[in-house]
């Protein structure tokens, strides 16, 4: 009533409006107020004939949206009846399948732990198979454990006695491989990336080794790779005599029964060039200046072998040669005859200091490298933990790894230091020692023609 009601309202609104407009225009054109009412009423009628044709349409509209109504309504009816139908029925199925439910639980008895423990077997050797190393010889193992664990647990599939039966066989065969050393073709992943077909063998359940190198199966693609970096030292070479081993043939291993944790911090470990990289630009110069001393301490340990060699031939020889400080030094007997005691021991004990300084050329030079290179190994630790302290200023202490890895660093300097210095102290002494042997030849031979000298005066 009030949507008819508006409707008429605005209807009436739009006449006022029609005709007021009608008036205008007709008071354009009007010569006279009779005229002008003539106009207003040919107006009024005109838009009486359009107020009763929409109100008539709106009447018709009116029944249709009914009917609307109507039809609606039986429709909502229905579609209430198919759905208590429905409903009745769902609670009637319901009621079935627990009786269902119940009928079987009661049937299967002791069966059901059978395959509650059946499903838990395959659940956790689907865990083994997938990181065992005799997957990568035997694939398809896991697929089945996988199916046959999600099969019984979702779908409440029964298993049947073929596959528990394979869920055994799997298991044994798996105990029986992994004491097993055999040789198979599998593809390999290179450490370039190229896919290479291969002879692997395979020791047990615990490694594969191919071309005399370790390889590594990724459990989620059960791809088999070579590790990227292969163990150094006595463990590489023994994949190598292993891979070249003849059929019963006893070589040794080295052998991970973690399943690769070892193996993996073997990998990880440093080797003796990235130890020197961590020592920095400080462990370059030590280095450089252990490696000079280190020269200058083999010129000196050939030059004095040589020249104590040549002093002991000529301790049996009578005659001076002038290829040896002792040789040099008797010569000076032969150059003076006839001076005094006191003059010849001062040519002698000159001529012995002229030798010296050949003796101990670069002696100091290799005591000093023995001295320095603790301190600037100490130089690097110092400047190392600086700048450990300043990453954890900036990054906190949270990740040890960044504290033990800038600890590390800063002690290989040390450590070079050390190295460095060691070798040098030892060299040092045995040179000194030497040349203070020959030194002390020739002071004795001196000693010896003086008082030759002197008994003949």
């Amino acid at each position: 009533m009030k949507s008819i009601v508006k409707v008429l309202t605005t209807a009436l609104f739009a006449s006022l409006v029609a005709a007021g407009a009608m008036a205008q225009n007709a008071n354009d054109k009007a010569l006279d107020l009779d005229q002008l009412l003539k106009q207003l009423e040919q107006g009024k009628i005109a838009q009486n004939k359009d107020n009763q044709r929409r109100e008539s349409e709106f009447i018709a509209k009116v029944a249709e949206q009914d009917q609307m109504l109507r039809d609606s309504i039986n429709k909502r009816n229905a579609e209430l009846s198919t759905s208590e139908s429905l409903e009745r029925q769902f609670q009637e199925h319901e009621i079935k399948l627990a009786n269902l439910n119940e009928a079987l639980t009661t049937r299967l008895g002791s069966l059901k732990e059978l395959f509650g423990v059946l499903q838990q077997v395959s659940g956790d050797t689907k865990g083994k198979f997938q990181n065992s190393v005799v997957s990568a010889q035997l694939p398809g193992r896991v697929q089945f454990l996988d199916e046959l664990a999600q099969s019984m647990g979702s779908n409440s599939k029964l298993a049947s006695i073929e596959e528990i039966e394979r869920v055994w066989f799997e298991i044994q065969r798996e105990m029986t491989e992994s004491g097993k050393v055999t040789r198979f073709n599998t593809d390999v992943v290179e450490a370039g990336g190229n896919k290479v077909n291969k002879e692997v063998v395979r020791v047990g359940s615990f490694a594969l080794v191919a071309d005399g190198k370790y390889l590594d199966m990724n459990p989620i693609t059960g791809t088999v790779a070579e590790l990227t970096r292969q163990p150094a030292g006595r463990y590489g070479e023994s994949a190598a005599n292993l891979q070249a081993a003849a059929s019963g043939e006893l070589v040794e291993f080295g052998l991970d029964p973690t399943g690769g944790s070892i193996l993996g911090l073997l990998v990880q470990a440093p080797n003796f060039q990235e130890r020197i990289e961590q020592g920095g630009l400080v462990g370059y110069i030590i280095l450089v200046v252990g490696a000079v001393g280190l020269l200058l301490a083999l010129e000196r340990l050939v030059s004095l072998t040589l020249i104590k060699t040549k002093v002991d031939r000529q301790l049996k020889n009578q005659q001076p040669s002038k290829d040896n400080p002792l040789g040099r030094i008797l010569q000076v007997r032969e150059e003076f005859p006839n001076v005094d005691t006191e003059t010849l021991e001062l040519k002698l004990t000159e001529a012995i200091l002229g030798e010296v300084p050949k003796l101990s050329r670069n002696l100091t030079m290799i005591k000093i490298v023995s001295v320095v290179a603790p301190l600037m190994g100490l130089l690097g630790t110092v400047t190392g933990m600086i700048n450990t302290f300043q990453a954890i200023t900036l990054f906190g202490t949270g990740d040890p790894k960044l504290m033990a890895g800038g600890i590390s660093t800063a002690l290989m300097t040390t450590v070079l230091g050390l190295v460095v210095a060691i070798p040098m102290t030892l060299l040092y002494a045995m040179l000194n020692t030497r040349s203070k042997n020959i030194v002390f030849i020739l002071q004795e031979q001196a000693s010896g023609v003086i008082a030759e000298r002197a008994e003949r005066s």
